[in-house]
């Protein structure tokens, strides 16, 4: 691969990296050609992009990023693997299924919204990250709950309110 070559995979990597805002590198040496196409197939099935460069490729896109990600550098060791979701808990969630069968692939670093988290030890927390949509669907909850007891305090109440307001009314008319 030559000089020109490099870049234009640094470039995409870049592109990637910045158009989903979460990436995971995980470790998928040692998998047969059948495990990594199954891996692959599942990714496709769950929105997830994968891909597989050369870490100091890998080094050099993350150097392009904003922030500051420097801790991923020690995790880029091996054949590692990249895995691109809008959804950031999807690609933990998919490792973690894949490990009920396989003791790979192994999480090394990801990528979350400017955060950081290196090491197979942080997959659960990964897992249980909510996503974007998860916490605006709680956020609308949170704020339909008030309103509804307010309109459903209004209905069992009957005509009492519009009795109440009339007489307000007539005292100030």
């Amino acid at each position: 691969m030559n000089r020109e070559e490099k870049n234009e995979v640094v470039l995409e990597l870049q592109g990637q990296m910045q158009e989903f805002g979460n990436f995971y590198i995980a470790d998928t040496s040692s998998l047969s050609v059948e495990q990594i196409n199954n891996i692959r197939r599942k990714c496709f099935e769950s929105d997830i992009v994968m891909k597989v460069a050369k870490n100091t490729l890998i080094r050099k896109a993350i150097e392009g990023l904003d922030g500051d990600a420097s801790e991923i550098y020690e995790a880029l060791k091996g054949s590692s693997s990249l895995l691109f979701s809008k959804t950031a808990n999807a690609p933990a969630k998919l490792i973690k299924t894949l490990r009920k069968t396989s003791d790979k692939p192994v999480l090394k670093a990801a990528y979350i919204d400017s955060s950081v988290y290196v090491g197979d030890d942080q997959l659960n927390n990964l897992v249980s990250l909510k996503s974007r949509e998860e916490l605006i669907g709680d956020i609308i909850g949170l704020l339909q709950s008030p309103a509804k007891n307010v309109v459903s305090a209004l209905k069992s109440s009957g005509g009492k309110i519009a009795g109440i307001v009339k007489t307000l009314q007539e005292r100030e008319g």
